[in-house]
C-alpha cells in the first residue's frame, strides 16, 4: 500500500498499443524523478525536513516537486512560467507552495532567462534555501531506475528502442543509461520542437509554439547528448496529429509531447521490423483540451505524415525531421550553468 498519492501518481503503467508498440504511460512523471532527489537529499543530509527547496518550472515539475515536499514535509517555493493554468496554481496554493509567476510573455528564452535571474535573487535573500536545478543536477535520475526494472521485466532484451521527449534530458537519460547496463544495444530516439537550442534547432521557428517540457531555450547539463542514437524535430501540427490519433485509435489521452512521441514510434517501429518500440507518456491531455483535442477535426492523417530525412540541423525542415544522430556528443562547445 502507498504511504502517500505522489507514489501512486508517480508510478506509471506500460500498455501494449500492438505487438510491438509499448506506450509508457505517466499520470505526471516527473512525480518519480522529484520524489527519489528529495529522498536522497535527506538520506545524504543535503537538506532537513523542513527545508525549503526552490526551483524554476513550466509547470510539470512545480506539481512534483510540491508533492514531493508534501510527502516529505518541506517547504516548496516556485518560480513559475506564464505557462502555469488556473488549475495548477489552485493545487499549488492548497498544498502550501509559494509560487512567483512570471508575467505574460511571448518569448520563451526571455521568460526562461527572467526565472534563472529570480531564482538567483531569492538565493540572495534566502542562501538556506536548496536549489533543485532540475535541469542540472544529475539526482533526477533515480527515479527512473525503479522505472527501468519495469520496462525491462516486461520486454527483456537487446532489441528495444525508447522514444521520449528530451526536455531537461532525465527522463530518456535515465532510461537509456538505466537499461543499457544490461543491454547495451538499447536504442535511444530524443523527440524536440523546432525553435529548441538543445540539438541546435534554434533557427527554425515553428509558427504555433514552442512545445512545452520536451525543448528548450536555454542548454542543460542533464541532457546527455552521447546517449541518443535518433533524433526527430516534430511541428505542433504533427504533434497534434499525433495526440487525436492517439486518443481516437488506442484510447490514451495524453499530452502534446506524448503525441509527438508516438508519431515517432510508428515510425522507429516500422523501419525496425525487430525491434520493439517504446514511447513515453509524461503526463495527461487534460491541460490541452482547449489547445490541442478541440481542435481534432484539423488533425491530418497520421498516415499521411512522414519526416523529411537530414544529416545536419542546416537541413531541418517543418513539419517533422529526422536525423542520426549516432550517440554524439553536444553539437556546440557543450551545455553551460545559467
Amino acid at each position: 500500500m502507498d504511504q502517500h498519492i505522489a507514489e501512486a501518481i508517480g508510478r506509471p503503467d506500460l500498455i501494449r498499443l500492438d505487438d510491438r508498440l509499448i506506450c509508457l504511460r505517466f499520470e505526471t512523471m516527473k512525480v518519480v524523478s522529484a520524489l527519489a532527489a528529495v529522498r536522497h537529499l535527506l538520506d545524504t543530509g543535503v537538506v532537513r525536513r523542513g527545508d525549503t527547496l526552490l526551483d524554476s518550472s513550466s509547470g510539470i515539475y512545480a506539481y512534483a516537486l510540491a508533492l514531493a515536499c508534501h510527502r516529505h514535509g518541506m517547504r516548496c517555493h516556485i518560480v513559475g512560467s506564464t505557462t502555469v493554468d488556473h488549475a495548477l496554481r489552485t493545487q499549488l496554493a492548497v498544498l502550501g507552495t509559494t509560487l512567483e509567476q512570471m508575467e505574460p510573455c511571448s518569448d520563451l528564452k526571455l521568460d526562461q532567462k527572467r526565472r534563472v535571474e529570480r531564482i538567483h535573487e531569492i538565493l540572495a535573500e534566502h542562501p538556506e534555501y536548496h536549489w533543485m536545478r532540475q535541469y542540472h543536477d544529475d539526482i533526477h535520475y533515480l527515479g527512473y531506475r525503479a522505472v527501468t526494472d519495469l520496462i525491462r521485466d516486461a520486454t527483456g532484451g537487446d532489441e528495444l528502442t525508447v522514444v521520449g521527449g528530451v526536455g531537461s534530458g532525465a527522463s530518456t537519460g535515465a532510461l537509456a543509461r538505466y537499461l543499457r547496463e544490461d543491454s547495451p544495444g538499447v536504442e535511444l530516439v530524443g523527440v524536440q520542437p523546432f525553435g529548441s537550442v538543445t540539438f541546435g534547432a534554434e533557427h527554425v521557428a515553428d509558427p504555433e509554439i514552442i512545445i512545452a517540457g520536451i525543448g528548450s531555450s536555454i542548454p542543460f547539463d542533464n541532457v546527455g547528448h552521447a546517449a541518443y542514437d535518433t533524433l526527430h524535430w516534430i511541428s505542433f501540427d504533427a504533434a497534434l496529429a499525433g495526440s487525436v490519433d492517439l486518443l481516437r485509435r488506442h484510447a490514451v489521452f495524453a499530452g502534446l509531447s506524448t503525441g509527438a512521441g508516438y508519431l515517432a514510434a510508428r515510425w522507429e517501429r516500422s523501419r525496425s521490423p525487430h525491434r520493439t518500440v517504446l514511447f513515453i507518456a509524461a503526463d495527461t491531455g487534460h491541460r490541452y483540451v482547449d489547445t490541442v483535442y478541440a481542435r481534432h477535426r484539423e488533425a491530418v492523417a497520421v498516415d499521411e505524415l512522414g519526416p523529411h530525412t537530414v544529416t545536419s540541423q542546416a537541413e531541418l525542415a517543418l513539419p517533422w525531421s529526422r536525423m542520426q544522430w549516432n550517440r554524439s556528443p553536444a553539437h556546440s562547445t557543450g551545455p553551460i550553468r545559467p
